[in-house]
This record gives C-alpha cells, structure tokens and sequence, in this order.
C-alpha cells in the first residue's frame, strides 16, 4: 500500500494509476505524435504551397507539443494546446463528491484539489482504512481539521458488486445532492485473474463495478441536475494505453472478457471501456433529457506510482524496470496527474470526451469511437452484472434502463 507523506512532501507520494507501458521511449512518444498528426496520411501528396505547409507543420508541431505535455511531468504540460492549472477549479461550496480511490495518488491529488476549492463534502471508496486516515492526517495538517472532517471514508472493494451497490445507496440515503462523480479507482497493468464473480478481473474493478457505482448513484445525480440546477460531472479514469488492444476487440460475450490476452492489453482493454461508456452516456444519457448530466474520460498521463515502480515488475520482472527506473525523472507527480480528471471533474460543459492532461480533447483510438463497440459492451455489461448477482442489484434498483435499454 502507498504510505500517505505529509504536506512538505505530498508532491512525492505515489499514485495507483498506472502510466503508459507503451510510451517507455521518449522518442517514440514524439514520433507517435507526429505520425498521429491531422492530416498525416501514406498518401499524402506534397507540399503544394508554402502556406499549405506552414499550417501542416504547425500540426505536427502542435501535436508533438501535447503528445509531451500529456504524458510527462515537471511542467511539460506548458506546452499543451489548452491549458488548465489547479488553481483554477471553481469554487465547491455547497457541493457534494464522491471519489474512489481518493486517499492516494491520483485520487488523493483529486480529494486534495477538491477541499482546497471548498467542496462542502467528500466521499473517498476504498478498502484501506489506515491510508485514508494518513491522508485526512496530511489534509488536516495541509488545511485544517476542519476541512479534514468534510471527508467521510466508505469502505469498498470493487470487485465486490454487492458492496458497490450497498455503499451507493448508503450515500443516496445520506446526501440530498451529488455534483461530482469521480470514478478513479482501479486494477493496473498486471496479470490475468478472475474476481469470485468469475470474471476478468480488470474489467470487473475497473469498468463494471463503476457502471454499478454510477447507475446506483444516478437518480440523486439526475435530481441534483433537475432540482438544484447544477451542472452534475462524472469522469472515468482512462489511458492512452487504450489504444493498444487488438482491432477485433469484441465485446460479445464473457468468453471474450475471459481471454488472457496479457498485462498490457488487459489494462488497455479496460481503459478503452472507460472511454466507450463515456461516449454511450452521452448519447443514452446526456443527449436523451438531461442535458446537465456529463461524463467523460480522462487520461493521467505517466505517473510516479506504486504500480509504475512496484508492482510493474509483477508482469514484467525485468522489463519493469524501464519503466520504474528509467523513466522516473520524467513522470508526472499526483497532482500534475489528477489535472485531466479535476479540469473534467469541475469545469468541463460538454460531454462524451476524452480529456488528456492538463486539459486537452483528443478523438482516441477508432474503437473508442465506435457506436456499435459502446452499445455491445454495455449490453453485455447489463447481461454480466445480472447474472453474476441473480439480478439482485437491478432489482433493488439499479436503473440499468437509463443506461442499456433503450
């Protein structure tokens, strides 16, 4: 477990979400950059006019800038497109969030930023007691006992739906409001297992239980939008590393969920999940009556991590250490890393995006894109999470209709 350091030190402490293991070279983060870049095709003709070119290399120079400052640390996020600082979070009185795995790393830069900016209160998910009590030891000492005491810990493992749904209807019971949903929490790059559900154990932390934690949490989210008049945000923790998963994904069955398909695309696949529901909340939710209910997807960047410098060797016993040694200068710390997912959380008024740091929308891959590839891995996120619990958790009220059966 990641140890919480206090405040003097807090830039240092590690974080649960994993980086990109496929950006490890600099150079092939730049050059993927480059030949990502609008407009770059195989079968480009020349250059024609020297106005043509200038705005065509002006392109690549802008993508190589915010492949750079998405991905890697120690301000290189100065050179992105669009700009966001945590300073700049709007003001949070009166406002209610909920985080998972908001006591360390990403999530604790994500709690910290949040109390900072006022929010009235704050729900942090996870399964370690004693770390969130050295991060409300380092909160209260950073700002105060008082502001300390506006977080309240649920204890939740992900890989326990029935847990899931009991701590979103305790919340529900609780709160009159919920303006901020932050879906954090998760599994990194690591090997093949299967939860007591008998499913994959990356899809079922990191995409299905958030599906549950959101549509239990969705009808207080949808009165707070309706009710309160407020603009009510969700964000999925994401990564670029989406983009590696093979192009015939499919997500048609629990054989296909099922498969080993190694450390690196198991994580991506999960991660791509984070994105395509993002992109089917939008359509079934958002844009179908509650125009003020936004998700999106966020991607950290490479961070300095437990699971960047620990637990990778668990896949890669020597291969890891490119990533835990080598490329710890450049990474990001917790909180140039929760920069995506606070701008997301926050400030953003559209949804469906995929938000890279600090503040930049890129399209993903083809696959995150994909109308068919949402609407089938959510059906067959309902038909898993029905069976696996006997229907238990839709019928004590999980609205699955507002999320798959349209």
């Amino acid at each position: 477990m990641n140890i919480i350091c206090p405040p003097a030190a807090r830039r240092r402490i590690f974080t649960v979400r994993p980086p990109s293991i496929h950006s490890i070279s600099l150079t092939a983060i730049v050059s993927r950059s480059i030949t990502n870049a609008p407009g770059q095709h195989q079968n480009q003709q020349p250059f024609r006019d020297n106005d043509g070119q200038d705005g065509k290399m002006a392109s690549v120079i802008d993508q190589a800038k915010n492949t750079l400052a998405e991905n890697l640390g120690h301000g290189a996020d100065k050179l992105a497109t669009h700009s966001f600082s945590l300073d700049q979070t709007a003001d949070l009185s009166g406002k209610v969030a909920v985080v998972t795995g908001g006591s360390q790393g990403i999530g604790y830069g994500v709690t910290h930023t949040l109390l900072s900016h006022n929010v009235s209160k704050l729900y942090i998910l996870s399964t370690d007691e004693e770390v969130v009590r050295g991060a409300k030891e380092a909160i209260a000492k950073d700002m105060g006992k008082d502001v300390a005491d506006r977080t309240a810990w649920l204890h939740c493992d992900l890989s326990d739906w029935k847990q899931v749904k009991d701590v979103a209807e305790k919340i529900k019971a609780n709160e009159e409001r919920l303006d901020i949903l932050i879906n954090n929490a998760g599994r990194g790059i690591m090997t093949y297992q299967l939860t007591d559900y008998g499913v994959d154990r990356h899809m079922a932390i990191n995409h299905m239980a958030h599906v549950i934690l959101t549509s239990h949490l969705l009808p207080l989210m949808k009165e707070t939008a309706e009710k309160k008049g407020a603009t009510v945000r969700i964000t999925n923790q994401a990564s670029n590393v989406h983009e590696s998963v093979p192009k015939d994904l499919k997500f048609e069955s629990l054989d296909d969920l099922n498969q080993d398909l190694g450390p690196n695309t198991q994580y991506g696949r999960s991660k791509l999940a984070a994105i395509l529901y993002a992109r089917y909340f939008n359509r079934k939710v958002t844009q179908n009556g509650h125009p003020n209910v936004l998700m999106n997807a966020t991607h950290p960047g490479i961070v300095s991590s437990k699971m960047s410098t620990q637990d990778i060797h668990e896949p890669f016993p020597l291969g890891g250490y490119a990533m835990s040694k080598g490329l710890e200068l450049f990474k990001k710390d917790q909180f140039e890393g929760a920069k995506s997912t606070v701008y997301a959380a926050t400030l953003i008024d559209s949804s469906g995006n995929y938000i890279c740091p600090p503040a930049v929308p890129e399209p993903g891959s083809a696959a995150s894109q994909d109308e068919k590839l949402q609407d089938s891995l959510m059906e067959l996120t309902r038909k898993v999470v029905m069976d696996k619990t006997k229907r238990e958790s839709a019928d004590q009220g999980c609205p699955f209709d507002d999320l798959v059966l349209h």
